[in-house]
């Protein structure tokens, strides 16, 4: 397993199915705090859900598709970055993130997601990676602008969330454009 340094208290790692008690109690601090803002699979209640989100998370990565990573300070998971869509063969990705409330505004999920972008830029030759969240989610706006990307547009109401719907930004940034 690797762990790469974000800054000095902030680890990048790897989540994996033996995560999943941690991972569930991670959950049990940001689930509230996340719900809106993420796919309702991802959010789970329990145990067993925590597990089922990692497993989902290791076959997808195993068949080189997604792929999930926990952002740790001071050796506490309190979020983490994940290629929502992993595809070599298409030159495209999409990245998202989530974060437990004590746990924002360190500048970690910016620096998280600089190490994927770069990864699958200069690594893996993807030719595109995209961002997508509620138009309304100023701070993942703020994290794909820091990011380089660019609002490529909105699909209309596509984003259900409790019985309303929401707007959804797409933000993109390309091989050419990243400046790791």
């Amino acid at each position: 397993m690797f762990s790469l340094p974000l800054r000095d208290n902030a680890r990048l790692e790897p989540l994996e199915p033996w995560h999943a008690e941690e991972f569930a109690a991670h959950l049990d601090r940001a689930r509230e705090h996340i719900r809106p803002w993420v796919g309702p699979a991802f959010v789970t209640d329990d145990l067993d859900g925590a597990r089922a989100t990692l497993l989902r998370y290791a076959e997808r990565q195993a068949g080189d598709g997604a792929r999930l990573y926990g952002i740790r300070l001071d050796g506490t998971l309190v979020g983490g970055v994940m290629f929502t869509d992993f595809s070599a063969g298409s030159g495209s990705c999409e990245i998202g993130c989530w974060l437990e409330p004590a746990a924002e505004g360190h500048g970690v999920v910016t620096l998280a997601c600089r190490a994927l972008l770069d990864w699958a830029f200069t690594t893996r030759g993807l030719f595109r990676a995209e961002w997508h969240c509620r138009a309304d989610n100023e701070r993942s706006s703020a994290v794909a602008k820091r990011l380089g990307m660019t609002l490529e547009g909105v699909r209309r109401q596509s984003w259900p969330y409790e019985g309303t719907r929401h707007d959804k930004q797409v933000w993109a940034i390309l091989a050419p454009e990243w400046q790791p």
